[in-house]
């Protein structure tokens, strides 16, 4: 058991080390010379370098100090020791690449390949459960105190960003900062899950009480329950069906691979969901 979870967290924290890696390469190679403030505190030492010519690389170190400590007080466990190297290899990789002789200045291909290249690092970091702290660290957080969803935090900050460039920058420039925003999205989707950005989930199990808190708790989400037979075993399950977006269903394939590794699990892709939650509002007690 003890070389097994050696294994895994090694292989994470390779995982979290190559798509870092990625990440601060996308950086330099892409977006810094293409003016692009895609979001994220890559977006806010973009604009700082261009007012004031500061490091990108020693701007991003300082900005995350008070970040991940700020997280780490609020978040407590969910702030871990790959957080940490995440959020410190980015800005590494970055001085270590500052001089990098192969740079892309065309916006077009700045915001696609530039988009690209971090959404494939930032979802390998991902599927090592680490992070690269900034402003995802900060939407976390704003998510814990407000309880809006991670994607609507993401976008608040991510926003506050771009809109900030579009002061420093053009509007053509900030709308090709839009797009390598939605390219990286959509990357990091393929990666983590290789699937459109809604599921369906079925989940199979003996345990139903303890995976219902699983989903009520970790993803706020709304679940129907099947009494079944198992195949094999000829032994009473509960199927549980539960819908939720790309971002939920990667943290629930997370919590259940760690709390409950005996369940059967399939994620299906789903589309036009209809119903509380998405075509409507999440809560009851809010307006229409």
């Amino acid at each position: 058991m003890k070389n097994l979870t050696a294994k895994q967290s090694f292989k994470e924290y390779s995982y979290i080390i190559i798509g870092a890696t990625l990440v601060g390469l996308s950086y330099n190679v892409f977006l810094l010379p293409a003016k692009l403030a895609a979001g994220g505190l890559s977006g806010i030492s973009t604009i700082i370098y261009e007012l004031a010519g500061w490091s990108p690389a020693y701007v991003q170190f300082l900005m995350n100090i008070p970040i991940f400590i700020i997280g780490w007080l609020a978040m407590g466990k969910d702030f871990s020791g790959k957080t940490l190297l995440g959020t410190f290899w980015v800005p590494f990789i970055i001085w270590l690449s500052a001089d990098i002789p192969y740079v892309i200045t065309n916006p077009l291909l700045g915001a696609l390949y530039g988009g690209i290249v971090l959404g494939v690092g930032l979802g390998i970091v991902y599927k090592g459960n680490g992070s690269t702290g900034g402003t995802a660290a900060i939407a976390q957080i704003v998510k814990k105190f407000t309880g809006i969803s991670s994607g609507y935090s993401q976008l608040i900050v991510d926003g506050v960003v771009v809109v900030g460039s579009l002061i420093v920058f053009n509007l053509e420039l900030t709308l090709f900062a839009l797009m390598a925003i939605y390219v990286t999205s959509k990357t990091i989707d393929i990666v983590q899950l290789r699937t459109s950005s809604t599921k369906l989930i079925m989940i199979i199990t003996e345990d139903e009480e303890k995976i219902q808190h699983i989903i009520r708790d970790g993803i706020d989400r709304g679940m129907t329950k099947v009494r079944s037979i198992g195949g094999y075993s000829n032994t009473e399950k509960t199927m549980i069906l539960c819908v939720a977006e790309q971002q939920e269903a990667v943290y629930l394939k997370r919590i259940l691979q760690e709390e409950e590794p005996a369940a059967f699990v399939v994620f299906i892709n789903a589309s036009e969901i209809l119903g509380r939650g998405f075509s409507l509002d999440k809560y009851y007690g809010q307006k229409l």
